[in-house]
């Protein structure tokens, strides 16, 4: 144990004598935090998410505020929260030019990245971080809870929780390595995320229309190098607030058709890249066991919700399917 403690005492003045640290002495202090806004709307979630950062230990080394041409919430931003860096994204509007723009000029070795309705745990950096010890580790991503305003509806299905940004039944419960992981909490290797142009600014969210820049990401920078892989963390938690708006039933056909629509899109531009299996594989598996799980619920229990969540799985995939007709049809007019 003497021996062991002293090698790893030499090993540390080595790497500091070099100007370097160990690989596996990854701090918060490493990380910039990106938070993503555009409306004055969201100011009160938009402060839980900044003092949710600031509160701990568990400290970034710089908290950015990117938004999305507003110069009214840039400015009050600026008188609000001194102390953080604010940036305007005056080019492409959407959430992947905002978060572009909050990425530019940054040191640090790692960006991490949420969204103005998104609150953090204790020791979130720090375990979202923490996988990145493995230098094939080119992203990360961390758990997400729903934080709903009001009670969750009885229909909604947790296989679906993906449609109001949080982690849902058939994702990893340990770490593990995944395709890809939401931008709303995720963290990159700085220099391989401009290797690859960031997000793609000609696709993703923008007001109401969604689609999946963040995948698209994930995909392109893992083909960045032989063997470049994501992790999921899920220990690394985050709440994600969950407005009465987005409990309706007509918001979550809304949501998943959308969903599917852009799937196909984005397997369109990454070609050979992405074949979609992550996709067919929870429509396979997942979506059929949560079927099941609900009927037998209903039927075993008497409890009405599971009949309902098995109706609203029924009208998910439905509601996905029509966006992926649609959306395939749409690119073969381009074409």
């Amino acid at each position: 144990m003497v021996l062991a403690a002293e090698l790893r005492n030499q090993v540390e003045q080595i790497a500091e004598q070099l100007g370097t640290q160990p690989e596996n002495d990854i701090k918060a202090s490493d990380a910039t935090v990106v938070v993503a806004t555009y409306s004055t709307q969201r100011w009160s979630s938009l402060g839980a998410a900044v003092e949710s950062l600031l509160s701990g230990p568990d400290r970034p080394r710089q908290v950015v505020i990117a938004v999305d041409q507003n110069e009214e919430l840039y400015d009050r931003i600026k008188q609000e929260w001194p102390h953080v860096t604010a940036k305007l994204n005056t080019g492409q509007q959407g959430a992947s030019g905002t978060r572009n723009t909050g990425a530019q000029g940054i040191e640090t070795p790692f960006i991490a990245f949420i969204d103005d309705d998104i609150s953090v745990r204790e020791d979130w950096l720090t375990r979202l971080l923490a996988p990145f010890a493995d230098p094939a580790v080119v992203g990360t991503g961390g758990g997400v809870v729903p934080g709903w305003e009001t009670r969750r509806p009885r229909w909604f299905p947790e296989e679906f929780d993906w449609a109001i940004g949080a982690s849902y039944r058939g994702m990893p419960t340990v770490q593990s390595a995944v395709r890809n992981v939401w931008s709303e909490n995720m963290a990159v290797r700085t220099d391989v995320f401009h290797s690859v142009g960031g997000f793609r600014t000609d696709f993703g969210k923008v007001g109401n229309r969604s689609s999946p820049e963040d995948t698209d990401l994930c995909i392109r920078m893992a083909a960045s190098a032989p063997g470049a892989t994501w992790v999921y963390a899920p220990e690394a938690v985050a709440q994600h607030h969950v407005p009465v708006s987005r409990t309706s039933f007509s918001y979550f056909l809304r949501r998943t058709y959308l969903e599917g629509r852009g799937k196909v899109e984005m397997a369109r531009l990454l070609g050979r890249q992405e074949k979609l299996q992550s996709e067919r594989d929870y429509m396979r598996r997942t979506l059929p066991s949560g079927i099941a799980a609900g009927l037998w619920s209903t039927a075993r229990h008497g409890n009405v919700s599971g009949v309902l969540k098995a109706g609203a799985i029924t009208a998910g995939i439905f509601a996905a399917a029509t966006g992926a007709v649609i959306g395939t049809r749409s690119l073969a007019g381009k074409g």
